[in-house]
C-alpha cells in the first residue's frame, strides 16, 4: 500500500514537472488567464478594504478599558437622553478610574450639522461632539496636531483631521457658522486614525446653550480602573432604581456601530466578485483545455508508460492552481498599491453622520484573495483535468 502511495506521487511529480515547464510555450493563453484571475482579485480586494478599513478606524476608537452608558433601550447616542442628575450618579460609580484631577468621566452630547463636502461641495451630515474637559484624558489617544484645545464656556471648537480634510470650512482659525450661531475653529486633532478624526468637538456647556438642551446629555464616556473593572461598574448602574441606563464596553459598541456598513460592503463585494469569478473561471477553463489540446500527444505517451489517471489529471489540476495563484498574488499586490490608505468618507447609518477612514488591505485580506484565485484555478481546471485522465491512449499517439 505504501509503495503505491508513493508510486502515486512520484508520478504526479513528475507529470506536474513536465506541464509547468510547458507554460512559457503557451504564455499568451497562461498570461490571459492570470491577469484575468488577478483583475478579480483586485476588484475582490479594493471592495473589500472599503468596509475593513470602516470597521478598523471605529475599532481604534474603542478600548477594553472604557465604557459608554446610553439611556436604557437606546442603540446609538442619537436616541440616548441622560439628564445632568444623572450623569453625576454615573461619574459616582465604582470601578471608574480616578486621578488629582477627578473621576475620568466625560458627559457627552452629540449633534449633527451640515457641512460641504470636498470637492463636490455637496452637503453631507458631521457631528459636532459637546464634551468635558476630561474627554481628553479618558480618550488618551487624542493629540493636538494644530492650535490649542478649546477654552469652556467659549464658541470655539477643535476638529479632527479626517474632518478638516473632507469638509470645508474647518481650516485653522476659520468661523463655522452654524444656524445662529458661531464657532472659531482653534485647534485640529488626531486619534490614530480612529473614530474622533471624523467630529468636531466643543465644550458640552456651550453646545447646551446653543441647542437649548438644558442640563442634559446623550451619553456618558468613563475610564475604568482595568478592563475587569467593567462587570462591577455596569452592575453598580444597572442595580441603581434611580437609574435606566444601558452599559456598554466602548469596543462592543463601537463594532455594532460599524456592522451595518461591514455587513453592506462585504456582501456586495462577495457578490461583485462571485460575478467576475464566473469569467474568469471560464478564462481559466479556455487556458487549461488549450494546454490539454496541446499536450495530447505528451500526455498519451506518460500514460503508455504505465503512468495512472490520477497522478495526470491531478498534475493538471496544479498547473490551473499554479497560474491561478500568480493571478491572486499580481491582484493582491495591485489592490495594496492601489487602495491601501486610501482616505475616503462614507455614511455610518447607525449615527446618520459621515465618518472618514483609510481603505485598509490587511493581509488577512490578500489571503483571502490567493484563496478565491485558487478556487477559480481549481474549478478552472477540473474538467480539462477529467478530461486528460480519460484520453484514450491509442489515439492520443496518433495526434500530430
Amino acid at each position: 500500500m505504501l509503495r503505491l502511495i508513493i508510486n502515486w506521487f512520484s508520478q504526479l511529480a513528475i507529470a506536474a514537472r513536465f506541464g509547468l515547464s510547458t507554460i512559457p510555450e503557451r504564455k499568451g493563453a497562461s498570461a490571459a488567464a492570470a491577469f484575468g484571475i488577478g483583475g478579480v482579485v483586485a476588484v475582490f480586494l479594493g471592495t473589500l478594504s472599503i468596509g475593513q478599513g470602516f470597521r478598523q478606524a471605529l475599532a481604534i476608537a474603542g478600548s477594553p478599558e472604557t465604557a459608554i452608558v446610553l439611556r436604557g433601550g437606546a442603540d446609538t447616542e442619537m436616541v440616548s437622553f441622560l439628564s445632568g442628575e444623572h450623569a453625576r450618579l454615573i461619574a459616582d460609580a465604582p470601578g471608574i478610574r480616578r486621578t488629582d484631577e477627578g473621576a475620568l468621566v466625560s458627559s457627552e452630547l452629540f449633534v449633527i450639522i451640515s457641512l460641504p463636502k470636498r470637492p463636490k461641495w455637496t452637503d453631507a451630515n458631521v457631528p459636532l461632539r459637546g464634551v468635558q474637559q476630561a474627554a481628553f484624558r479618558v480618550r488618551d489617544n487624542i493629540k493636538i496636531v494644530a492650535g490649542r484645545r478649546f477654552e469652556p464656556g467659549r464658541n470655539e471648537v477643535i476638529a479632527g483631521v479626517g474632518a478638516a480634510r473632507e469638509f470645508a470650512g474647518l481650516e485653522l482659525d476659520s468661523e463655522l457658522r452654524v444656524g445662529r450661531n458661531t464657532w472659531k475653529v482653534v485647534g485640529l486633532f488626531s486619534a490614530d486614525g480612529g473614530l474622533p478624526e471624523s467630529e468636531i468637538w466643543t465644550d458640552a456647556v456651550v453646545l447646551q446653550e446653543a441647542y437649548q438642551r438644558g442640563n442634559s446629555y446623550q451619553s456618558v464616556i468613563a475610564r475604568l480602573e482595568s478592563p475587569d473593572a467593567f462587570d462591577e461598574f455596569a452592575a453598580a448602574l444597572t442595580a441603581d432604581p434611580r437609574l435606566n441606563v444601558k452599559v456598554l464596553r466602548q469596543t462592543d459598541f463601537y463594532f455594532e456601530q460599524s456592522r451595518v456598513v461591514y455587513n453592506l460592503v462585504t456582501g456586495l463585494g462577495s457578490i461583485i466578485a462571485g460575478l467576475m469569478g464566473v469569467g474568469a473561471v471560464f478564462g481559466a477553463l479556455n487556458t487549461m483545455y488549450s494546454s490539454v489540446s496541446a499536450r495530447t500527444r505528451e500526455i498519451a505517451t506518460l500514460r503508455a508508460l504505465g503512468f495512472r489517471g490520477g497522478p495526470v489529471a491531478a498534475s493538471v489540476m496544479l498547473e490551473s492552481m499554479f497560474l491561478a495563484f500568480l493571478g491572486g498574488g499580481m491582484g493582491g499586490l495591485l489592490a495594496y498599491f492601489a487602495f491601501d490608505g486610501f482616505r475616503a468618507a462614507t455614511m455610518n447609518w447607525q449615527s446618520f453622520s459621515q465618518v472618514t477612514f483609510s481603505f485598509a488591505v490587511t493581509p488577512a485580506l490578500m489571503l483571502k484573495g490567493l484563496i478565491y484565485s485558487i478556487g477559480i484555478g481549481f474549478i478552472g481546471g477540473l474538467l480539462p483535468a477529467i478530461r486528460a485522465a480519460r484520453m484514450p491512449v491509442a489515439a492520443g499517439l496518433r495526434e500530430p
